[in-house]
């Protein structure tokens, strides 16, 4: 009955007829489409003679071998780690530092941004105001088992007082070792700032 059907369709509307024929058709021959995958080898005594010696001789590993010997004789391209570093990058987020002004005075003016922006909750900051007016710090703990070393709180400090610095190589055998307190992050400050310095000097013109 359905073929019946759409035969009486098609004779009625020979446009329609023609517009169905093409999309059951192919827009190009078979003839036009490339293989992708590797032919078949062909069964004649050069291909076999051939594909013997191949095995035979092991042309594959001697081929390797000689790659191996040309890169003997070139410069390589490791470096000879501990004792050879390769360049840092002026934005590379290491261990965490607080900075201080040349004058001694610490910069972290307590305000607490870095703490509020910390997507892992890592910071810990206690505050109070001194007989001056001025807001310090009390307690700035950080909690590097959490940091994701996203590099928030050093875009959120109005006094770039709370810094990744270019220290990467601070591995621990305890737990304990990587809660930072105030101290440790000050003489971290104190021991890498001529070269935080120099990473934010470089990276003025993109802040």
């Amino acid at each position: 009955m359905s073929s019946l059907f759409l035969r009486k369709i098609f004779s009625i509307n020979p446009a329609l007829n023609c517009v169905t024929r093409r999309c059951f058709q192919t827009s190009h021959p078979v003839a036009t489409y490339k293989l992708v995958s590797r032919p078949d080898p062909s069964d004649d005594w050069r291909t076999i003679g051939d594909e013997s010696a191949r095995h035979l001789f092991l042309i594959e590993l001697l081929k390797g071998m000689g790659i191996t010997m040309a890169k003997v004789f070139q410069e390589p391209a490791t470096i000879n780690y501990p004792f050879e570093k390769g360049p840092l990058s002026p934005r590379f987020r290491g261990e965490h530092a607080l900075r201080r002004y040349p004058s001694g005075e610490e910069r972290c003016i307590a305000c607490k941004l870095c703490e509020a922006i910390c997507p892992a909750q890592a910071i810990t900051i206690e505050a109070e105001e001194r007989e001056d007016g001025s807001r310090r710090t009390t307690r700035y703990d950080i909690d590097m088992t959490k940091c994701i070393y996203c590099g928030f709180c050093q875009e959120a400090c109005p006094v770039d007082a709370i810094v990744e610095g270019p220290n990467f190589e601070y591995s621990t055998e305890t737990h304990e070792e990587l809660l930072y307190n105030k101290e440790k992050l000050l003489a971290n400050g104190d021991r890498w700032e001529a070269e935080i310095a120099a990473n934010l000097k470089a990276e003025h013109y993109y802040r």
